[in-house]
């Protein structure tokens, strides 16, 4: 594949992410996006294959980059699990604020995966989530956490932070925003 085929693609995924973020995956025709990078829907073909490639693409390198960051932060053992917790929130974050539009079409478009993806990307979410939770039952386990049910509380920080992918704009730097959270997060769960 030539420079030129990579780039166009980039460009075809890029401008889909973005359609998708705004018109919504089912809001969005093929012709839509053959139109917005400027070539015939034909055309377009020669690239991807359908929108349902392009929404599992953008679906499932979200889901890969949240699960790199987890997958890091749990290989480090010579830390505390309060700041184990802390890279935790900074790397999710992390991966919201680095690409708003991708992560916006993965929370909010997923849905429409067709199968067997959608309940593949499903699992992939549930075994995050596991992994989230696993640094809260390791400090309760520590006695460095007081919490009652680590699976509310795991859903109370994840909904907290996947909602910045609905902020317009925000009050500080994106990467001090991770550090903010932490620092409420842990203060409210510290024994």
């Amino acid at each position: 594949m030539s420079l030129l085929q990579i780039s166009r693609l980039d460009e075809i995924l890029e401008t889909a992410t973005n359609l998708f973020k705004s018109k919504g995956y089912v809001g969005t025709s093929m012709r839509d996006l053959a139109d917005a990078v400027g070539m015939e829907a034909g055309s377009l073909y020669s690239h991807v294959d359908s929108k349902d490639e392009l929404l599992q693409h953008i679906c499932f390198t979200i889901a890969g980059r949240f699960n790199k960051e987890i997958d890091l932060v749990l290989s480090v053992t010579n830390c505390s699990t309060s700041e184990k917790l802390e890279s935790a929130i900074n790397g999710h974050v992390k991966v919201i604020t680095e690409d708003i539009n991708a992560t916006s079409v993965f929370w909010n478009e997923w849905k429409y995966l067709p199968e067997p993806h959608h309940s593949e990307l499903s699992k992939l979410q549930v075994v995050y989530e596991h992994k989230f939770r696993s640094i809260l039952d390791e400090g309760v386990n520590s006695g460095e956490f007081k919490i009652a049910d680590t699976t509310f509380t795991t859903m109370g920080i994840l909904s907290s932070l996947n909602g910045l992918q609905k902020w317009r704009t925000y009050s500080m730097p994106p990467e001090d925003l991770g550090s903010a959270f932490a620092a409420l997060f842990i203060k409210g769960i510290k024994n």
